[in-house]
């Protein structure tokens, strides 16, 4: 039976890339396994896949019936739809661990690295299969958009080596530019709705039974968005509205190292303890913030307990 891998809801680079990588993996191990993703492409991750001239994963959003591998991704609020009806035969995350179960055993790879596709590489390495070109580099692209070229506090040593190790295989010798590429195409907005722009990179969490949701906007100068700021908190407080605690954007200057939080909440005192910032009328600035993962999900997370 076909296995499908998949990444988690609002793909990004790291669950699109990630899942065709692992797909690639378990093709080469004998096991038939076709790369999908929950959503569009965002227009990083498609500058990505036609860079290396890599085919776009179809949609898969239902997974009943299906055998899976979920990427980059533990939470049930992230996955498909239908998920207690598949069954899910791997896991591989360097997120927290989440909230699904399984009835079956599986093989399940969780480690706290900057980016999925480190991890992934490192399966490479374990079953000794080589890496093709077009897949080392979308990997490489990866790990840079996860660690904002290294910029992030999730970066780790072992996702520098790897990048060293994939720029090889995928001929790309200047990392940084290449970076600073991706990054320049991420910021862009333009012909972007304000609605897409806020779930650009959004997830839902579930924070001692409440709902809240998190977006992350990665920029270059967040002097690009100060136009419609305003329209980004007026549709946060429209999400708000459809049954969640809060909702937070992070407006994130990868040149200042720090980021803008917008947010719209039954509790703004979450926010004093989370962060230890008295909140403004709409946002707080956090100086040297860059993860969501490391640096917004946990202390959010404590504050909500």
């Amino acid at each position: 039976m076909v296995i499908y891998s998949i990444g988690h809801k609002n793909p990004d680079t790291d669950s699109v890339c990630g899942a065709i990588a692992i797909a690639d993996l378990e093709n080469q191990l004998g096991n038939e396994t076709i790369p999908c993703m929950q959503g569009e492409l965002n227009p990083e991750t498609k500058f990505v896949l036609k860079k290396f001239n890599v085919s776009v994963p179809k949609i898969l959003t239902d997974g009943e019936g299906k055998k899976l591998i979920l990427v980059d991704h533990t939470e049930v609020s992230q996955t498909v739809n239908n998920l207690g009806k598949a069954e899910i035969v791997g896991i591989i995350d360097h997120h927290k661990l989440g909230d699904i179960t399984t009835s079956t055993p599986l093989e399940a790879l969780i480690r706290p690295l900057g980016s999925t596709c480190t991890i992934i590489k490192q399966l490479y390495n374990f079953y000794d299969k080589v890496i093709p070109k077009e897949i080392a580099g979308i990997m490489l692209c990866a790990i840079l958009s996860d660690t904002v070229i290294f910029k992030s506090v999730t970066t780790t040593l072992e996702d520098k080596k790897v990048v060293e190790e994939l720029a090889k295989i995928a001929g790309v010798k200047d990392i940084k530019k290449l970076g600073m590429e991706m990054f320049k195409v991420k910021s862009a907005i333009e012909g972007t709705s304000i609605k897409d722009l806020v779930l650009r990179d959004y997830k839902d969490f579930d924070m001692n039974g409440h709902k809240v949701g998190i977006g992350q906007l990665e920029l270059i100068d967040l002097s690009l968005i100060e136009k419609i700021k305003d329209d980004l908190y007026e549709e946060i407080k429209r999400m708000k509205g459809e049954g969640r605690h809060s909702v937070f954007l992070l407006l994130t200057d990868i040149m200042k190292e720090g980021t803008e939080m917008l947010y719209v909440t039954d509790d703004s005192n979450i926010i004093k303890k989370a962060f230890n910032k008295k909140p403004e009328k709409k946002s707080v600035w956090l100086d040297g913030v860059m993860s969501r993962k490391k640096q917004v999900v946990p202390p959010l997370e404590k504050a909500f307990s």
